[in-house]
């Protein structure tokens, strides 16, 4: 029984095994990769520990930072934990320790918030207003908030973009003086949920950083190639025979011919001229031995 056994396993055909991939064929260039689909994914990737933390944090409220790429940072702001919540690239960031400004404030003490009345004209600006001030705005009777107010948040609305300012209120005139930090706001999308879900808006106006280095890429590409063929059409012409212009003899019709000097000639060789620094010097020493002899007479 063993024998027939091992008999007709020896008669299974053997399954070809799959072509391994060779080494060159494994690292694809990054251009050839499709760049839409990957921006599509990043953006849709929902960071799952963040709504975790919301709830054990006990807050309803979130602001997420996330970087990419050691250059790209964005922004989540969210509702939590039913939403909604929108995405942001951050661009623009000048911190306090940068911008060096002289306004100041104390910690704890409530902002006012300023908001550009462009916020009011579309419903996902609206929407974006909300968001903010439920965030940015401290609740009422706060344990850890401070009975007054000394500072400004506005939120300005300009190049399809969200500027942040933060200005400090002074007492005696009410004047703003500007404390920092400044950034800029780029919408990307607002989602029905928490950190994902059906997409409320999208910005038509976005361009994904990957995008903009791309196009600066091809852009100083396509002027150097512009100078390798200005180079190259010069190098062509220095090669090519010089062709000689026939003499065009109406070219000189209105040439008028400068009017001859006479030639004078000198037949009596011209005087020295005097040098006067010597002269000043000649008539200096003798007058000083003059006044040197002088004095030996009256010494004797």
């Amino acid at each position: 029984m063993a024998a027939a056994k091992r008999k007709r396993r020896g008669d299974l055909a053997v399954q070809a095994k799959k072509p391994k991939r060779s080494k060159k064929n494994a690292g694809a260039p990054a251009e050839q990769l499709d760049i839409a689909k990957e921006e599509e994914e990043d953006r849709n990737r929902i960071p799952g520990p963040v709504c975790k933390v919301c709830e054990m944090k006990n807050c309803n409220k979130c602001i997420y930072f996330e970087a990419k790429k050691k250059q790209d940072l964005y922004m989540w702001l969210s509702n939590s934990p039913h939403g909604p919540s929108a995405k942001f690239l951050v661009q623009n960031i000048h911190t306090l320790a940068e911008l060096k400004m002289t306004g100041n404030c104390l910690k704890g003490s409530r902002p006012l918030l300023s908001f550009d009345p462009a916020f009011d004209e579309l419903p996902h600006y609206a929407l974006l207003k909300e968001l903010l001030i439920q965030i940015f705005s401290t609740p009422r009777y706060h344990p850890k908030s401070q009975p007054f107010v000394d500072h400004v948040f506005t939120f300005t609305i300009l190049d399809n973009r969200i500027w942040f300012r933060n200005f400090q209120i002074i007492e005696e005139d009410a004047a703003l003086v500007e404390i920092g930090p400044r950034f800029v706001l780029n919408l990307i999308k607002i989602f029905q949920g928490s950190f994902g879900g059906p997409t409320l808006y999208e910005n038509p106006h976005y361009q994904s950083p990957n995008m903009h280095r791309r196009i600066i890429r091809s852009i100083t590409a396509a002027k150097y190639r512009e100078k390798q063929q200005v180079k190259d059409v010069q190098k062509l012409r220095k090669k090519e025979p010089k062709t000689l212009v026939p003499h065009d003899p109406t070219a000189d019709v209105f040439v008028i011919p400068a009017e001859e000097k006479p030639i004078e000639i000198q037949w009596v060789k011209p005087e020295p001229k005097v040098d006067l620094k010597a002269r000043k010097k000649r008539i200096y020493k003798r007058q000083r031995k003059i006044q040197q002899k002088a004095a030996n007479r009256k010494a004797k």
